[in-house]
């Protein structure tokens, strides 16, 4: 891995733990495979929601967002950072929910100190300072996919590239906002109690992805909410907290996985495979190359005529603006 910034995927089990790991308490992240507002409620208390999407490279800057408007007093009023690094508005989007509600969120005595030292800051130094974070840069790194042959090169991304970007939407002072570190100011989306949060948010991410064509659907929806597992205890649930508990050691597995380089691993079985191969005889062998060859070429040649289609892993940031 790079010194700098990796790529995560946008995963509800590295969410949870990247935040967990940075000394946040009793929260956790869970996928939205719907705009689905009832099941929105059903998971609350909601702190907030993190939107990935396709961002538009050729984009121009705008004076005024396509929908809502710019509030600039909101940007020094509440923790608001502009984005200044590639790869990190991921968790930057994670963050911007969290700090803006440590009043009901534990937040953990590291992510208080480092609130309290920007709190004077203004949104491009809040970037810079979070940027520089070793604490929260370390972490973030932590869940990126392993990868021997990591390019340290950093380029610009052309239109033809696929690049998404993370954006955050949050209720803060009776108004929903998004926070997208590559805008100037926090974007007001109108009069939100914490309670109508998931009634106001759904509308807005609908007209949001209705902007894009209507065969894109590379998004990605995770809400932030307080750890499920609380609420199965307080109601005596045992089947929902032992679902709960699988759902954890499912992604602390996963993550587990991410950290580890199988190349080596790999290598060593596509050795073994041809070994037995080659024990077969020469024309086993010969047949078998061949009818991977043919294999492969198939499948070449069905990726090719479907390449204006939708990319399964489109929930991996493929590369992060």
């Amino acid at each position: 891995m790079s010194a700098g910034w990796n790529t995560i995927e946008s995963d509800a089990g590295v969410f949870t733990y990247l935040l967990d790991n940075l000394g946040v308490k009793d929260v956790q992240f869970e996928e939205l495979i719907s705009l689905d507002v009832e099941f929105l409620h059903q998971r609350g208390p909601v702190y907030g929601v993190i939107f990935l999407f396709k961002y538009p490279v050729g984009e121009k800057p705008r004076e005024t967002p396509l929908d809502g408007v710019f509030d600039q007093d909101a940007a020094e009023s509440r923790f608001f950072a502009s984005q200044t690094i590639q790869n990190a508005c991921g968790t930057q989007a994670l963050l911007s929910v969290l700090l803006n509600k440590d009043d009901s969120i534990d937040i953990g005595p590291k992510l208080r100190e480092f609130k309290d030292f920007t709190g004077a800051f203004p949104a491009d130094l809040r970037g810079e300072a979070l940027s520089n974070s070793e604490l929260i840069r370390d972490v973030h790194n932590s869940f990126a996919r392993a990868s021997p042959f990591a390019d340290e090169a950093q380029r610009l991304a052309s239109e033809e590239d696929d690049v998404y970007h993370f954006v955050a939407y949050t209720e803060m002072g009776g108004t929903l906002y998004e926070l997208d570190g590559l805008q100037p100011a926090p974007i007001s989306h109108g009069s939100c109690s914490f309670e109508e949060f998931p009634d106001k948010v759904i509308p807005v991410l609908q007209r949001r992805i209705e902007r894009y064509p209507t065969q894109e659907i590379r998004f990605n929806l995770v809400a932030m909410v307080r750890d499920l597992r609380i609420r199965a205890r307080e109601i005596g649930d045992q089947d929902w907290l032992y679902q709960e508990e699988q759902k954890r050691n499912a992604w602390q597995w996963e993550n587990a996985l991410r950290r580890h380089n199988f190349v080596g691993f790999i290598g060593e079985t596509l050795k073994g495979v041809v070994r037995s191969k080659l024990a077969e005889g020469e024309a086993k062998y010969a047949e078998w190359v061949d009818e991977a060859t043919k294999t492969t070429r198939t499948r070449l040649t069905e990726r090719r005529k479907t390449k204006g289609g939708v990319d399964k892993e489109g929930e991996e940031v493929i590369e992060e603006q």
